[in-house]
């Protein structure tokens, strides 16, 4: 991700918190100097250090940090991420925003790593989707890929998703590809239902179909009838019991909402001790 633009976000987050000013921290004498650990209280996959460290750059340049354990790597439960040193009121008043940020971005990463490893020995990749969590887009996408899943398209804005709804409102499957082509450049995919909207998709030459829903026989009638032609990714009522059976159809992706959308934070502290002067 661009450095500036995360130091962006960073800054709206920082501000969404501190406001007027952290009236908390503000107890503690300047010059109090304090160490502090992060630990986790359950197993994860580390993803969001960066985002971590430059909450407290962004607040103090002088707070040292030295990561234990290295980014996307798996870790057990009580495991210390990192240590902290610095002015005591600086760690406090950025506790909260860094511990945010490291705690959804190691979920997201720790789901994809699940769902990675669900289809190992296909030849599937998993995706995630636009279900983001507002103003995290980027970063989760980022997360999604470290735990070893990949990305969809980012936005609206770098891949044509061609949906029911599009369908209806253009005339016709047909009519929708024809349309999207002359008028982009960008990869074009539709969403089908059934396996007649899937032969009328074939013949107009997408370049990915979406298998929404299907069962797992006309998934395999798909595959079959494609024959490799057009990228194939199934989608819908998908979880880690039925992925696996689901990639060894033969389709090319699957994509899961459940990345970044169902993910619940995970269990992070950071214990802090002031340092004697």
């Amino acid at each position: 991700m661009n450095e500036q633009l995360k130091m962006l976000e960073i800054t709206r987050f920082l501000e969404e918190d501190i406001g007027s000013g952290d009236i908390t921290a503000a107890i503690i004498p300047v010059a109090m100097l304090a160490e502090a650990e992060v630990m986790t209280r359950e197993a994860m996959v580390v993803c969001g250090q960066d985002w971590f460290d430059a909450v407290f750059k962004s607040l103090d340049a002088s707070i040292k940090i030295n990561w234990l354990v290295t980014e996307g790597a798996a870790v057990d439960k009580d495991t210390v991420l990192c240590r902290l040193s610095g002015s005591a009121r600086s760690l406090l008043t950025g506790e909260r925003t860094a511990l945010n940020l490291l705690q959804t971005l190691s979920a997201t990463a720790t789901v994809a790593r699940q769902y990675a490893e669900a289809v190992i020995g296909t030849d599937c990749k998993v995706l995630d989707t636009r279900k983001t969590i507002p103003g995290l887009r980027n970063a989760q996408k980022y997360a999604v890929a470290c735990g070893g899943c990949y990305n969809h398209r980012i936005g609206l804005y770098d891949g044509v998703l061609i949906k029911e709804n599009h369908i209806i409102a253009a005339g016709s499957i047909a009519q929708a590809i024809r349309s999207a082509r002359e008028l982009t450049s960008v990869p074009v995919e539709v969403e089908v239902e059934s396996l007649q909207e899937f032969l009328e998709a074939v013949a107009a030459k997408p370049d990915r179909i979406m298998l929404d829903n299907f069962s797992l026989e006309a998934l395999a009638q798909a595959v079959k009838l494609n024959s490799g032609a057009i990228e194939l990714e199934a989608s819908g009522n998908i979880d880690l019991d039925n992925i696996q059976v689901i990639a060894k159809t033969g389709v090319d992706y699957i994509s899961i909402g459940a990345l970044t959308k169902h993910v619940r934070a995970v269990d992070l502290s950071m214990r802090i001790k002031l340092v004697r002067q």
